[in-house]
């Protein structure tokens, strides 16, 4: 009899490839030589979630080849748990090759070799789901989905409502060259809307499901989510937070999500007393009854009814419109038994920060280790999005597909200065290993 796994903070689900990444500029076809990194969605959001400080699992499989080998030595090193990967005899590790231009752009050139893949056999049967379930929170990706139907099954399974289902971060990722038809779209809006933390790129939901009219149309189509982030490139991003938290299905972000501020809150699921993995007064969610102090607990807006502006202080409750474009850049449903109640289609807006770009692949990914980490502990909406911010910054300053975040007392400075500093911060190549950037000004 196997021992079962320990909870960790969060688990983290999918394909890891070698990368390889051109020596100099140019196309693939005139560049010489490359240099070995690794990328993958998942597991770049598990390195920056242990390099943030936090305990991370990475479940996935890989070939019985060197490649594997490095995948899990490299994503190892970063004090991530990698004792879930099972190795394929049969199936080789997926690698690719890139050029550093920005993703979408004709500077930019991708050729994978993933096809087939030791991950791309995922399925139900193929991983250890109580390894995979053992944590606060499981992050998945519209990526995983993209691999093969074995996959689908996998993430459907894994979104299915269940005792030992955790809290689920989703990030939409969707990728349409991986797809082998047009369904992709619609696949990923189904287990989007299945999650309880979901990501997307404003872009990326009018390219996917042909949404306009910005965050709040976005909110609209998905109103499941309990947290809804919407990346919104250089202008910023915009978090809601729901009434999905106060029926308990993020039972308690530790403070509950409107804590004391909204009346719907007040039959609001466990308290911040139950352990992880109590079902006291959480029902079917209780296995994440003690995440931390809830995102809009006390300053989230959606929680308050109110648009944040990003002119107000932290806990502002003032009212505001989110502003135009900015420079630089970050770049079965879960719901009530019958449907979901409206979301409010008010958030939290936070601005981007003015990054001197070295190349945008993985940026994504950082950004989602930053707001899960800070809501892990316990930090409202608004801090939340500045430390996801913070985090891309630190791979979009960098040439590869993960870069090391900012220390966290860094980055605690850094998310807490007055609006006003903060958009006057610039970051360049290298701001991370600074004893202090020299813009930063009235740092408390």
């Amino acid at each position: 009899m196997t021992n079962a796994p320990d909870i960790v903070d969060v688990v983290a689900l999918g394909e890891s490839m070698v990368t390889f990444l051109p020596t100099r500029p140019g196309r693939l076809a005139d560049v010489p030589s490359f240099e070995r990194g690794i990328g993958g969605a998942e597991s770049n959001v598990a390195c920056g979630l242990a390099a943030a400080g936090h305990s991370v699992r990475w479940v996935s499989r890989v070939g019985a080849d060197g490649f594997g080998d490095h995948l899990v030595a490299t994503i190892g090193s970063y004090g991530v748990d990698v004792s879930a990967v099972r190795r394929d005899p049969a199936r080789p590790t997926g690698v690719y090759f890139r050029t550093a231009g920005e993703r979408g752009t004709d500077a930019h050139e991708v050729a994978y070799y993933r096809a087939g893949s030791a991950a791309s056999a995922m399925s139900p049967g193929d991983v250890d789901l109580e390894a995979v379930r053992a944590g606060r929170v499981l992050h998945l990706t519209g990526i995983t989905a993209a691999l093969s139907e074995g996959c689908v099954d996998l993430l459907r399974e894994l979104l299915t409502a269940g005792p030992d289902r955790p809290l689920i971060s989703f990030d939409v990722n969707h990728r349409p060259d991986l797809w082998r038809g047009a369904e992709g779209a619609g696949v990923v809006l189904e287990l989007a809307r299945r999650a309880d933390v979901v990501f997307v790129g404003e872009d990326e939901a009018e390219e996917a499901w042909g949404v306009t009219g910005g965050p709040p149309a976005v909110r609209e189509l998905l109103p499941e989510p309990g947290v809804l982030v919407v990346k919104q490139g250089g202008r910023g991003a915009t978090a809601f937070v729901s009434a999905a938290g106060r029926r308990g299905l993020i039972a308690q972000f530790p403070a509950p999500l409107g804590s004391g501020t909204d009346p719907e809150s007040q039959g609001a699921a466990s308290s911040p007393a139950q352990p992880v993995g109590s079902r006291d007064g959480a029902g079917e969610w209780g296995l994440v009854a003690q995440f931390p102090a809830p995102l809009g607990s006390g300053s989230g807006s959606e929680s308050q009814g109110v648009a944040s502006s990003p002119a107000q202080s932290a806990g502002s409750r003032d009212g505001g419109v989110a502003p135009g474009p900015k420079r630089g850049g970050t770049p079965s449903v879960r719901v009530s038994d019958t449907h979901p109640a409206p979301a409010s289609t008010q958030g939290t807006f936070v601005p981007a920060l003015d990054v001197d770009v070295v190349a945008t692949t993985g940026a994504g990914d950082a950004f989602a280790a930053g707001f899960l980490s800070a809501t892990l502990r316990g930090l409202p909406a608004k801090s939340a999005l500045r430390h996801a911010h913070l985090h891309a910054a630190a791979t979009l300053t960098t040439p590869g597909d993960f870069a090391t975040p900012p220390a966290r007392d860094t980055a605690d400075r850094l998310a807490a200065v007055d609006d006003g500093t903060w958009e006057t911060l610039r970051l360049g190549p290298g701001w991370t290993q600074a004893v202090q950037a020299p813009e930063e000004v009235r740092i408390p």
